[in-house]
Protein backbone atom coordinates (compact mmCIF):
# COMPACT_ATOMS: atom_id res chain seq x y z
CA UNK A 1 0.00 0.00 0.00
CA UNK A 2 3.38 2.28 1.18
CA UNK A 3 4.33 1.46 -2.59
CA UNK A 4 0.91 2.67 -3.93
CA UNK A 5 0.46 5.56 -2.22
CA UNK A 6 4.03 7.11 -3.67
CA UNK A 7 3.07 5.83 -7.27
CA UNK A 8 -0.03 8.03 -6.75
CA UNK A 9 1.60 10.69 -5.19
CA UNK A 10 4.16 11.02 -8.11
CA UNK A 11 1.42 10.65 -10.55
CA UNK A 12 -0.27 13.70 -8.80
CA UNK A 13 2.72 15.68 -8.91
CA UNK A 14 3.60 15.06 -12.25
CA UNK A 15 -0.25 15.67 -13.60
CA UNK A 16 -0.54 19.12 -11.98
CA UNK A 17 3.12 19.95 -13.71
CA UNK A 18 1.49 19.33 -16.64
CA UNK A 19 -2.29 19.89 -16.50
CA UNK A 20 -2.33 22.97 -13.49
CA UNK A 21 -5.09 22.14 -11.04
CA UNK A 22 -8.53 22.55 -12.52
CA UNK A 23 -8.00 18.74 -14.43
CA UNK A 24 -10.16 15.77 -14.33
CA UNK A 25 -7.01 13.71 -14.40
CA UNK A 26 -5.40 15.95 -11.07
CA UNK A 27 -8.89 15.07 -9.72
CA UNK A 28 -8.68 11.90 -10.13
CA UNK A 29 -5.49 11.57 -8.86
CA UNK A 30 -6.49 13.33 -5.72
CA UNK A 31 -9.35 10.72 -5.23
CA UNK A 32 -7.47 7.69 -5.53
CA UNK A 33 -4.99 9.19 -3.27
CA UNK A 34 -7.81 10.01 -0.98
CA UNK A 35 -8.77 6.70 -1.58
CA UNK A 36 -5.11 5.10 0.00
CA UNK A 37 -4.29 7.05 2.75
CA UNK A 38 -8.52 6.13 3.88
CA UNK A 39 -7.37 2.32 3.60
CA UNK A 40 -4.05 3.10 5.61
CA UNK A 41 -6.93 4.86 8.55
CA UNK A 42 -5.05 8.55 7.80
CA UNK A 43 -8.51 10.03 7.96
CA UNK A 44 -7.70 13.61 7.97
CA UNK A 45 -5.18 13.43 4.88
CA UNK A 46 -7.92 11.55 2.95
CA UNK A 47 -10.23 14.08 3.83
CA UNK A 48 -8.08 16.73 2.95
CA UNK A 49 -7.47 15.19 -0.42
CA UNK A 50 -11.09 14.35 -1.07
CA UNK A 51 -11.97 17.65 -0.51
CA UNK A 52 -9.80 19.17 -3.00
CA UNK A 53 -10.51 16.73 -5.23
CA UNK A 54 -14.18 17.40 -4.80
CA UNK A 55 -13.67 21.43 -4.91
CA UNK A 56 -12.32 20.20 -8.34
CA UNK A 57 -15.03 18.25 -9.90
CA UNK A 58 -17.52 20.98 -9.18
CA UNK A 59 -15.31 23.39 -10.73
CA UNK A 60 -15.14 21.20 -13.64
CA UNK A 61 -18.61 19.55 -14.01
CA UNK A 62 -20.86 21.70 -11.69
CA UNK A 63 -22.81 20.62 -8.38
CA UNK A 64 -24.78 18.17 -10.50
CA UNK A 65 -22.61 15.26 -11.26
CA UNK A 66 -21.88 11.67 -11.17
CA UNK A 67 -18.09 12.02 -9.77
CA UNK A 68 -19.04 14.83 -7.61
CA UNK A 69 -21.83 12.57 -5.66
CA UNK A 70 -18.48 9.72 -5.90
CA UNK A 71 -16.29 11.72 -3.98
CA UNK A 72 -19.08 13.25 -1.54
CA UNK A 73 -19.80 9.27 -0.81
CA UNK A 74 -16.03 9.15 0.08
CA UNK A 75 -15.76 12.02 2.60
CA UNK A 76 -19.27 10.50 3.51
CA UNK A 77 -17.26 7.42 4.06
CA UNK A 78 -14.20 9.01 6.21
CA UNK A 79 -16.77 11.23 8.16
CA UNK A 80 -18.35 8.06 9.63
CA UNK A 81 -15.32 6.17 10.49
CA UNK A 82 -14.70 9.22 12.41
CA UNK A 83 -17.57 8.73 14.38
CA UNK A 84 -19.38 11.92 12.61
CA UNK A 85 -22.55 10.06 11.74
CA UNK A 86 -24.51 12.82 11.32
CA UNK A 87 -22.64 14.59 9.43
CA UNK A 88 -22.00 11.72 7.01
CA UNK A 89 -25.43 10.66 6.61
CA UNK A 90 -26.20 13.74 5.66
CA UNK A 91 -23.22 13.91 2.99
CA UNK A 92 -25.00 10.58 1.71
CA UNK A 93 -28.30 12.26 1.57
CA UNK A 94 -26.62 15.07 -0.84
CA UNK A 95 -24.96 12.23 -2.78
CA UNK A 96 -27.98 10.30 -3.28
CA UNK A 97 -30.14 13.51 -4.54
CA UNK A 98 -27.28 14.41 -7.12
CA UNK A 99 -27.49 10.71 -8.09
CA UNK A 100 -30.78 10.46 -8.40
CA UNK A 101 -31.12 13.37 -10.55
CA UNK A 102 -28.39 12.55 -13.14
CA UNK A 103 -28.83 8.90 -13.41
CA UNK A 104 -32.46 8.50 -12.68
CA UNK A 105 -34.47 5.90 -10.57
CA UNK A 106 -32.72 2.49 -11.23
CA UNK A 107 -29.14 2.48 -10.97
CA UNK A 108 -25.81 0.19 -9.14
CA UNK A 109 -24.68 3.60 -8.10
CA UNK A 110 -28.07 4.66 -6.38
CA UNK A 111 -28.60 1.56 -4.60
CA UNK A 112 -24.78 1.75 -3.56
CA UNK A 113 -25.74 5.55 -1.90
CA UNK A 114 -28.64 3.75 -0.26
CA UNK A 115 -27.20 0.89 1.54
CA UNK A 116 -24.41 3.70 2.45
CA UNK A 117 -27.41 5.20 4.13
CA UNK A 118 -29.31 1.86 5.64
CA UNK A 119 -26.40 1.20 7.34
CA UNK A 120 -25.94 4.90 8.54
CA UNK A 121 -29.48 5.21 9.75
CA UNK A 122 -29.21 1.49 11.48
CA UNK A 123 -25.92 2.74 13.66
CA UNK A 124 -27.83 5.51 14.80
CA UNK A 125 -30.97 3.57 16.01
CA UNK A 126 -33.29 5.15 13.01
CA UNK A 127 -34.96 1.96 12.47
CA UNK A 128 -37.65 2.80 10.25
CA UNK A 129 -35.24 5.15 7.90
CA UNK A 130 -32.81 2.19 7.74
CA UNK A 131 -35.28 -0.13 6.43
CA UNK A 132 -36.65 2.27 4.04
CA UNK A 133 -33.35 2.91 2.21
CA UNK A 134 -32.64 -1.06 2.52
CA UNK A 135 -36.06 -1.92 0.93
CA UNK A 136 -35.67 0.55 -1.98
CA UNK A 137 -31.93 -0.25 -2.57
CA UNK A 138 -32.81 -4.28 -2.76
CA UNK A 139 -36.04 -3.66 -4.69
CA UNK A 140 -33.27 -1.50 -7.48
CA UNK A 141 -31.29 -4.37 -7.18
CA UNK A 142 -33.84 -7.24 -8.16
CA UNK A 143 -34.62 -4.83 -10.90
CA UNK A 144 -31.99 -4.29 -12.54
CA UNK A 145 -29.70 -7.58 -11.83
CA UNK A 146 -32.27 -10.14 -11.57
CA UNK A 147 -29.20 -13.00 -11.51
CA UNK A 148 -28.85 -11.78 -8.23
CA UNK A 149 -25.71 -10.12 -6.71
CA UNK A 150 -23.44 -9.75 -4.02
CA UNK A 151 -25.10 -6.11 -3.15
CA UNK A 152 -28.36 -7.97 -3.09
CA UNK A 153 -27.00 -9.96 -0.17
CA UNK A 154 -25.74 -6.95 1.75
CA UNK A 155 -29.44 -5.58 1.26
CA UNK A 156 -31.26 -8.70 2.79
CA UNK A 157 -28.70 -8.95 5.77
CA UNK A 158 -29.56 -5.21 6.34
CA UNK A 159 -33.41 -5.46 5.91
CA UNK A 160 -32.55 -8.94 8.49
CA UNK A 161 -30.77 -6.75 11.53
CA UNK A 162 -33.56 -4.11 11.51
CA UNK A 163 -36.39 -7.05 12.37
CA UNK A 164 -33.97 -8.32 14.61
CA UNK A 165 -33.44 -4.81 16.58
CA UNK A 166 -37.48 -4.77 16.16
CA UNK A 167 -38.10 -8.07 18.01
CA UNK A 168 -39.41 -9.31 14.62
CA UNK A 169 -37.70 -12.69 15.09
CA UNK A 170 -38.97 -14.90 12.73
CA UNK A 171 -38.39 -11.93 9.81
CA UNK A 172 -35.09 -11.68 10.70
CA UNK A 173 -34.08 -15.38 10.63
CA UNK A 174 -36.20 -15.71 6.76
CA UNK A 175 -33.96 -12.48 5.72
CA UNK A 176 -30.46 -14.09 7.19
CA UNK A 177 -31.09 -17.09 5.88
CA UNK A 178 -32.34 -15.87 2.24
CA UNK A 179 -29.23 -13.56 2.52
CA UNK A 180 -27.19 -16.84 3.12
CA UNK A 181 -28.57 -18.18 0.12
CA UNK A 182 -27.13 -15.32 -2.09
CA UNK A 183 -24.18 -15.15 -0.60
CA UNK A 184 -23.62 -18.86 -1.33
CA UNK A 185 -24.93 -18.54 -4.97
CA UNK A 186 -22.87 -15.21 -5.36
CA UNK A 187 -19.55 -16.05 -3.24
CA UNK A 188 -19.55 -19.84 -2.98
CA UNK A 189 -20.87 -21.87 0.08
CA UNK A 190 -17.31 -21.92 2.08
CA UNK A 191 -16.85 -17.64 2.12
CA UNK A 192 -17.04 -16.07 5.12
CA UNK A 193 -20.58 -13.54 4.04
CA UNK A 194 -22.21 -17.00 4.19
CA UNK A 195 -20.75 -17.97 7.39
CA UNK A 196 -21.70 -14.57 8.62
CA UNK A 197 -25.12 -15.56 8.23
CA UNK A 198 -25.44 -18.73 9.64
CA UNK A 199 -24.33 -17.05 12.80
CA UNK A 200 -26.69 -14.63 12.69
CA UNK A 201 -29.15 -17.36 11.92
CA UNK A 202 -28.34 -19.60 14.78
CA UNK A 203 -28.11 -16.28 17.03
CA UNK A 204 -31.77 -16.09 15.93
CA UNK A 205 -32.98 -19.34 16.59
CA UNK A 206 -31.20 -19.12 20.12
CA UNK A 207 -33.03 -16.25 20.92
CA UNK A 208 -36.34 -17.97 19.94
CA UNK A 209 -35.91 -20.96 22.00
CA UNK A 210 -35.67 -18.63 25.19
CA UNK A 211 -38.41 -16.66 24.41
CA UNK A 212 -40.49 -19.77 24.32
CA UNK A 213 -38.75 -21.01 27.27
CA UNK A 214 -39.89 -18.30 29.28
Amino acid sequence: MDDALRLQKRGLRILRRVYGDEHHQVANTLNNVGGVLHLKGQLERAMAKFEEAHAMYVGLYGEDHETVAMVLGHRANVLNDQGKFAEALAMHEKALAIRRRTLGSDHDDIASSLLNLGSGYDNLGMAEEALSRFEEGLGIMRRIHPEKTVMEGRFLDGIGSVCLEQGRLEEALSWYQEAHRMYRKTLGPDCAEARAMSDKAAAVLRMQSKVEDT
